[in-house]
């Protein structure tokens, strides 16, 4: 008798990034590229396809993307080729997209995360389509009474970014989406904000046997517009296909929408291949050859990637790889702490990067700020650890101190003038106050010293209420305590 063994899946994820271009104009034309304008503001004959006008190459948008190829890894060639894209779609007025087919301007490159080589096959440069709103029901097209074309996105240069089905698991794939976008940040191409559309995201989700070499069917997943989307969508999706294929069902090909309320996926249209979009070179434009100046100049201004710079705060302040990780992830705050840490003339690196990651980025969180937009400079933060090192206040007053700093934009040292914040450290003074507590709690004393390991750190907390609260919690901590331990043996 033959019993069966259960087949172990194996989940295979390649993302589809699609970038847009911080450039000011449009691919093709002189159009403003800014979001949030008026609709149908932004546009001109040629993003809008009118007859006779003709396409004309954004120089900026190559070297943003000659950026990318450099930071990515990738290989740039020696020319590249715009086609045209053939669908019909109202939000894309010539019913083509100019985009790049079969010799794209960067090719296989790599990322890596935690260790692991994660393959980029491609990023091409293409043109973004415009924005139609469904207006009634739920906002999608099916619920609609009406729909509405915004055309000032048409034309937006973006650039997407595939990669190889190199990912195992969704909490890879969000690894990865973390870490593209802060280098995308870093070589500034981009304000890479997911929520205005400038940074998304499609999955190509598939399960295999573990140990297969062949792909399974693919699904692809759209309308992930978070990193916690993300997350979910392909948990659910991986979830969705296992329980297809364990019970003996097939998966069918097809693009799939992510419904964040409901937390599934819904089918959308069956998936297009390449020959469904009839693809042919662009004949109003040149092929794409960046020459050597342009190359050299590209990689003359190349800042340092997030991963260099986490490396090196590391090794040179001490801090673990997880404050490197969120000083580099948040943009400006590393930059921030540098400049903080060479403003210092008392405290560490690692005092610097303790505030920055705590009490300066919970003020960016609560407030939605930039750190360009820090009311403090970071000469000021150097100052508030100062004034923690020398004794002069303690770090709960500092906390508070902050938070003034940073509503107001004074300085540490003008708040604690004006507000009398200054800790007390005057040795002589804080005896005082202990011998007086001390004289009038007798008992309290008397408990502490018959007591066992609880009770006498129990009574000391209560020394230690009493004094703070007679000095207005301005008392230096580690000499109360000091002073507490000697007069109590």
């Amino acid at each position: 008798m033959t019993t069966a063994t259960a087949t172990t899946w194996e989940t295979v994820i390649g993302l589809e990034v699609h970038v847009e271009l911080a450039t000011s104009t449009k691919l093709f034309c002189g159009c403003p590229n800014r979001f949030g304008a008026e609709p149908n503001t932004n546009i001109c004959p040629v993003c809008l396809g009118l007859p006779g006008s003709l396409p004309v190459l954004n120089e900026r948008a190559v070297e943003f993307a000659l950026r990318i190829g450099d930071a990515l890894h990738c290989t740039v060639p020696e020319h590249s080729l715009f086609h045209r894209k053939n669908y019909f779609y109202p939000d894309m007025p010539k019913d083509y997209q100019i985009s790049q087919y079969d010799e794209p301007v960067c090719v296989e490159g790599w990322l890596e995360i935690d260790g692991t080589r994660l393959g980029i096959e491609r990023a091409h440069m293409e043109e973004d389509t415009g924005k139609t709103l469904h207006v009634g029901g739920g906002g999608r097209i099916h619920e609609a009474d009406h729909s509405l074309v915004d055309y000032n996105r048409a034309g937006v240069p973006l650039m997407e970014i595939v990669s190889h089905p190199d990912m195992r698991s969704a909490e890879q794939a969000r690894s990865y989406v973390a870490e593209l976008r802060a280098v995308l940040q870093t070589i500034a191409v981009s304000d890479v904000k997911m929520e205005e559309g400038s940074f998304r995201i499609d999955a190509n989700v598939s399960l295999r046997p573990e140990g297969s070499a062949d792909l399974g069917t693919k699904v692809e997943v759209k309308n992930m517009n978070s990193l916690r989307s993300l997350g979910r969508a392909l948990e659910f999706e991986v979830g969705r296909q296992r329980e297809l294929l364990e019970s003996g069902e097939r998966v069918v090909q097809e693009t799939r929408h992510w419904d964040e309320d409901a937390g599934v996926t819904h089918g959308m249209r069956t998936k297009e291949g390449s020959e469904d979009y009839r693809y042919f070179p662009e004949p109003d434009l040149v092929p794409v050859a960046p020459d050597a100046d342009m190359r050299a100049r590209v990689r003359s201004e190349m800042p340092e990637l997030p991963a260099e710079r986490r490396e090196r705060l590391t090794a040179e302040w001490g801090i673990g790889e997880h404050e490197a990780r969120v000083l580099v992830a948040t943009a400006g705050l590393a930059d921030y702490a540098e400049a903080a840490v060479a403003a210092l003339a008392g405290g560490t690196a690692k005092d610097v990067v303790n505030w920055c990651t705590g009490d300066v980025l919970g003020y960016l969180n609560e407030t939605g700020s930039a750190v360009v937009d820090l009311p403090l400079a970071p000469e000021g933060l150097a100052e508030l650890v100062g004034l923690v090192v020398d004794g002069t206040l303690s770090r709960n007053l500092a906390k508070d101190v902050l938070v003034e700093c940073l509503r107001s934009g004074r300085r540490p040292r003008a708040v604690v003038d004006e507000k009398g914040l200054a800790q007390v450290s005057d040795e002589g003074e804080l005896a005082a106050v202990i011998d007086g507590i001390l004289a009038d709690n007798p008992g309290e004393v008397e408990q502490f010293r018959a007591g066992d390991d609880k009770i006498r750190k129990k009574k000391q907390g209560f020394f230690m209420g009493k004094a703070m609260k007679a000095t207005e919690g301005k008392a230096n901590p580690q000499l109360l305590k000091r002073l507490l331990d000697e007069r109590l043996g």
